[in-house]
């Protein structure tokens, strides 16, 4: 299998596992539940920022990721050379 075609099954594949396995309100209850557990209690500034901050950090690994990914979507060259013998006549 190319390193391309590789790349895509991979990158598909966690698309999938990802979207299966959380929901968007089981997300939200786990970023609450981490600003709690950092002090922040709920209806406060500084929880919301907490909530802002997780979703800003997770936009920028899945930027990374997808600039990580652009890597292996790039065309490559591939020099093969081929060898022509003259026929002796």
């Amino acid at each position: 299998m190319s390193p391309l075609r590789l790349a895509a099954a991979i990158g598909l594949l966690t698309l999938v596992a990802g979207c299966a396995t959380i929901t968007p309100e089981q997300q939200r209850a786990m970023d609450e539940e981490e600003c709690r557990s950092y002090g922040f209690r709920p209806g406060t500034t500084g929880f919301a920022e907490c909530l802002q901050r997780i979703e800003l950090d997770r936009r920028a690994e899945r930027r990374a990721r997808m600039i990580a990914m652009d890597h292996w979507l790039e065309p490559r060259v591939v020099y093969r050379p081929i060898i022509v013998r003259a026929e002796d006549d």
